[in-house]
């Protein structure tokens, strides 16, 4: 009996597996539901939006020029501002020649010219009398014609003397070489004692009146800021203002220019085309600010004008074709042309095809089509949506 009891615990064991399965419930398939991506939407907002570009250059004079004798020389004085980086006024001298040698030269061009006019009066009275012995007969031909070559020559020498007499005033001033502007000195390679030559850069100046600043932009750029490229290098008629900024000895500096030209050549492998920005008086001392050097990298900020009615979104939003994807009531994802007027700093600014709290799909999503049902998140306002 001991041996048949693990069998009998078996099969009755067996009997009520068998009695739960026949009388357990009845399990139906069911097909397996998709469940809806999750993403994230953007309400639009309408706003007034300014097309302000931002671009950065480096400070450049207005005017830069080499100082060069007209004359040669050798240096008996320069002005204390001829050491680089000095300053100078108008009609300063900057540097005297030895005018020795020109004095000489002008006395002598003197003396010339009154030998030349004492000759002319002689051989105009000569002149004078074999006109009047030829009246009489009393002349030949020969020694007529004679006194009128001697004539000739004498007014000749007389305008030669005269030129010679002008050339060496202008070459006395010469000695001395004079600021032809309010400037500063970038660098200079003489000193007292020597010698210079005519035609030889003796100094690099530049003028202290404007400073300008070379910005490279977009060309479609240029559509915000109004400025003709047509116009070339000529001045624009409404220039645009810009705020030029710069971080100098641990502060932020600021100084207010306008675009008053463009180089007028679209480099065609970078698409930029360089607007010229010009400072007034950049050497001008307010409070703490350092002068506007030139060499200074600075960020300039151009002031386009203001747009109303404009939705901002954030880069992602935009679609390669140019549409972005609206959630609709029932958070189905429909497609939306729209009029993109600028992409800038990761944001896409659409004059049309969005109305005011409409939701925008932010995620970035693979296969998305038309009616495309989804879960949304939290919506996000334009003003958080900026920083995303």
């Amino acid at each position: 009996m001991k041996r048949l009891l693990p069998l009998i615990i078996l099969v009755v064991g067996l009997g009520i597996a068998a009695i739960l399965i026949a009388t357990g419930p009845t399990l139906e398939t069911r097909e397996r539901q998709p469940v809806p991506p999750l993403i994230n939407a953007i309400e639009v907002i309408p706003e007034t939006v300014a097309m302000n570009i931002i671009a950065f250059g480096a400070v450049t004079p207005r005017t830069e020029s080499d100082l060069v004798p007209e004359v040669a020389g050798r240096i008996v004085t320069m002005s204390p501002s001829m050491v680089s980086g000095g300053f100078f006024s108008k009609g300063d001298i900057l540097i005297r020649i030895d005018p020795l040698d020109y004095q000489v030269a002008l006395e002598q061009a003197r003396a010339r010219l009154v030998r030349a006019e004492s000759d002319l009066h002689n051989a105009k009275n000569a002149l004078s009398r074999q006109l009047e012995l030829a009246k009489k007969q009393s002349t030949s031909e020969s020694l007529r014609d004679d006194a009128q070559n001697r004539f000739r020559i004498a007014k000749a020498t007389l305008q030669e003397a005269r030129a010679l007499l002008s050339r060496s005033e202008r070459d006395l001033k010469r000695t001395n070489l004079i600021a032809p502007y309010d400037g500063r000195v970038r660098s200079e390679s003489i000193d007292v004692g020597q010698f210079v030559t005519r035609g030889r850069a003796v100094a690099r100046l530049y003028a202290t009146d404007f400073a300008e600043v070379r910005l490279p932009l977009h060309d479609e750029e240029l559509a915000h800021l109004n400025i003709p490229l047509s116009v070339g290098g000529q001045d624009l008629q409404n220039p645009v203002k810009v705020t030029l900024r710069t971080q100098f000895a641990g502060r932020q500096h600021e100084w207010l220019g306008t675009i008053v030209r463009t180089e007028g050549e679209l480099d065609p492998s970078t698409r930029m085309i360089v607007v010229i920005a010009r400072v007034p008086s950049p050497y001008a001392q307010t409070g703490q600010r350092p002068p506007l050097s030139v060499g200074l990298f600075v960020e300039a900020t151009l002031y386009g004008p203001e747009i109303d009615n404009v939705m901002r979104v954030p880069r992602v939003a935009l679609r390669s074709n140019g549409e972005v994807f609206v959630v609709d009531a029932n958070n189905q994802l429909r497609a939306r042309d729209v009029e993109v007027i600028r992409v800038a700093n990761d944001q896409v600014f659409i004059q049309s095809g969005l109305n005011s709290g409409e939701r925008v799909c932010i995620s970035s999503i693979d296969h998305v089509f038309d009616g495309m049902k989804v879960r949304l998140g939290n919506p996000i306002s334009s003003s958080v949506a900026q920083g995303i």
